[in-house]
């Protein structure tokens, strides 16, 4: 019987229809029914295309969830069609896409 090896996994997923485009921090704020399987639902669109969120914060308010999803290295297609797919998930209300780099440059240039 042979021995068992580990399998390596690419660390992240090359994005093939934006090869030349620069990657950035996205940040991604949804609001969404409290349903019990809402969080890994939407954590699941990440973990499929080998995905590592940076930062999860998630509050619950009464019957609405309210996320924010931090992640790195992904290009503004590839992230937007990631929030296309978060918006079609069932009991998801709003997602509202922003590029972290450029919000945490404003955000530290104003209180500098």
């Amino acid at each position: 019987m042979p021995h068992l090896e580990a399998v390596k996994s690419p660390h992240l997923r090359p994005d093939v229809w934006n090869v030349r485009t620069a990657h950035c921090r996205v940040h991604y704020q949804l609001l969404a029914e409290a349903e019990p399987d809402l969080l890994c639902r939407a954590l699941n669109l990440f973990a499929l295309q080998c995905l590592t969120p940076h930062q999860v914060n998630v509050q619950r308010s009464d019957d609405l969830l309210s996320m924010d999803i931090v992640i790195d290295c992904l290009s503004w297609h590839r992230a937007e069609v990631i929030a296309e797919k978060l918006r079609n998930l069932i009991s998801v209300c709003s997602v509202d896409l922003q590029n972290a780099d450029s919000s945490w440059n404003i955000a530290a240039q104003a209180t500098g």
